[in-house]
């Protein structure tokens, strides 16, 4: 498989973002997935591709730009398909599943078939679970990083008490990926962006 240059991939994003704004909010997050993902995999050695991962991870969110609205605000009501909304765009413009995937497959610790019916989400009815190792390396990354306003840096802890409310089984997910890949040291890119650390 080819994989999209890291210029391949920011042009893209500039097509869908529909503000400079929106491109800001969701591109640097990308970006910034992608340098958690690194330290991790520079912290311990994985056997994965690290080429895979920078690509998956800087296109993880492209889905969000097509939640927002005619004047440029994100509808938070629909965020939870963001992920299959990115797998449309990215199968639409010609990208091998493989990669379609992070985008589908990065929400929460994953979100199963049995989730999306018991908690009645606006999806079609499938299992979206990060299967593997570079699926699931960017998915735990994303948790470390939120898009709010302001955006901030999440610690395991602080991302761990969110998880919870989702079932016990969703933060037992948490911890095993935390056994996987450790940690990061999310200090230096909080002060690398200028954003919170909570």
């Amino acid at each position: 498989m080819i994989l999209p240059t890291v210029d391949d991939i920011r042009a893209l994003h500039e097509k869908y973002a529909p503000t400079r704004e929106a491109f800001d909010l969701v591109y640097t997050h990308c970006e910034i997935v992608w340098h958690v993902a690194e330290q991790l995999l520079a912290s311990a050695p994985h056997p994965l591709d690290a080429d895979l991962v920078r690509a998956g991870a800087l296109l993880h969110d492209i889905g969000v730009y097509r939640l927002y609205d005619n004047t440029g605000r994100l509808r938070t009501d629909d965020y939870i398909r963001h992920g299959v909304l990115g797998h449309a765009i990215l199968r639409e413009e010609g990208f091998p599943e493989q990669l379609c995937r992070f985008c589908s497959c990065h929400t929460g610790v994953g979100l199963t078939r049995h989730d999306v019916e018991r908690q009645q989400l606006p999806l079609p009815v499938a299992d979206y679970v990060a299967e593997t190792g570079e699926e699931q390396l960017v998915m735990y990354a994303d948790k470390f990083h939120t898009k709010t306003t302001p955006p901030a840096f999440l610690s395991f802890d602080t991302y761990a008490t969110h998880v919870t409310r989702f079932g016990p089984e969703k933060i037992t997910k948490f911890e095993a990926l935390r056994t996987r890949f450790g940690e990061p040291d999310v200090a230096p890119l909080a002060a690398r962006y200028g954003h919170a650390h909570t």
